[in-house]
């Protein structure tokens, strides 16, 4: 649908932005665009703590579960004497080893979800709410 300036029979697009008509006093206020806000969100200090937490857990545990997997598969090459070893019956060490392998990754599984409901995902949230609002053009709560 095309404007008409109505006064003068012109189209009203094809006026300058810079007529006399304009007040250049008032400056326009400039919409951020997503990549902005984006940065914005990523350099605040909730950001932050969100990711200060994660790592707070997820470095150490992963380190903790590497090094129980590697000292398994360790002893499994250097001891094979010690992980034939019977505990009852039929099984031997490095069934029970195995075994644990298994366990230790779901309890980390778990603790990973309890720490994650607990300390990150309100912060987590709230950042994602906000970040919506602000990427609509609408003032964060």
């Amino acid at each position: 649908m095309e404007q008409v300036n109505t006064q003068e029979g012109r189209d009203a697009s094809a006026e300058p932005v810079d007529g006399p008509w304009y007040d250049t006093a008032v400056p326009r206020q400039r919409v951020p665009s997503a990549a902005e806000i984006y940065l914005e969100v990523q350099r605040s200090p909730a950001f932050q703590e969100v990711r200060r937490r994660y790592r707070r857990f997820v470095f150490p545990a992963a380190l903790a579960f590497l090094l129980w997997y590697l000292a398994y598969v360790v002893a499994a090459t250097a001891v094979p004497q010690l992980m034939a070893r019977p505990v009852v019956g039929a099984v031997n060490v490095a069934m029970v080893a195995g075994l644990g392998q298994f366990l230790t990754t779901f309890l980390l599984t778990w603790a990973y979800a309890r720490h994650a409901r607990l300390r990150r995902d309100r912060a987590a949230l709230e950042l994602r709410w906000d970040t919506q609002e602000m990427t609509r053009g609408v003032e964060p709560r």
